[in-house]
Parts: structure tokens; C-alpha cells; sequence
């Protein structure tokens, strides 16, 4: 079964950091690209960042400075480091596999289940 499982999240005052993990299970990950979404309360689901299967990034423009996406194949795992973090970066953070990785939640195959993330004092 494919499957798709985020952890890291969690509560962080403005200025802090946390690093997300993606475990990838019952695919080989380097086949796919994977992105990480996230979901405000209140709003759509927005692409952050994706990384390509031959290890291409891209960031939306609000995140450039402060994320940095990587993959360990060998492991299976997606990473997304996010560094000096806004009380706007709150939401529930979503990692997703595609064959063609874009900023279109459409494009992807597979969804991971989300992890809160809290930017708060």
C-alpha cells in the first residue's frame, strides 16, 4: 500500500524552527517528486515547496529565504527545513507524491495525513 506519513510538527514561537519529515512507504520516493502543501484555517490548500525526482527545488516566494526542501532516497524521506518561522507559516503542512510535480494540488497521486504547525508566543 502507498503511503505517505509527515511528523515534526508542532508549537514554535515567531523566529523558530522546525524541521518536517516525509516517510515514504510502499514506493520507491525517487520515482516521484514530492511537494509540500500547506492549509490555514479558513483558507485553500497552498503549495510551499517541491522537489523533483532528480532533486530540482522550487519554493513559493514568501518561503524562499526561510525553507529548504531535501530528500534522502536511500531512506525514503522528504525533508522540509523552515527556518525563522511567521505566525502566517501556521497551518496543517501536507507532503504529496507526483510523477509531474507543480504547484497544482491536482497533479498529485498521493496525500500524507498533515501535521500542525503552531507559530505562536
Amino acid at each position: 500500500q502507498l503511503q505517505l506519513v509527515e511528523s515534526g510538527g508542532g508549537l514554535v514561537q515567531p523566529g523558530g524552527s522546525l524541521r518536517l519529515s516525509c516517510a515514504a512507504s510502499g514506493f520507491t520516493s525517487d520515482d516521484y517528486g514530492i511537494g509540500w502543501f500547506r492549509q490555514a484555517p479558513g483558507k485553500g490548500r497552498e503549495g510551499v515547496s517541491y522537489i523533483t525526482s532528480g532533486g530540482y527545488r522550487n519554493y513559493i516566494e514568501s518561503v524562499k529565504a526561510r525553507f529548504t526542501i531535501s530528500r534522502d532516497n536511500a531512506k525514503n524521506m522528504v525533508y522540509l527545513e523552515m527556518n525563522s518561522l511567521l505566525p502566517e507559516d501556521t497551518a496543517i503542512y501536507y507532503c504529496a507524491a507526483s510523477h509531474i510535480v507543480s504547484w497544482s494540488e491536482y497533479e498529485y497521486d498521493y496525500w500524507g495525513q498533515g501535521t500542525q504547525v503552531t507559530v505562536s508566543s
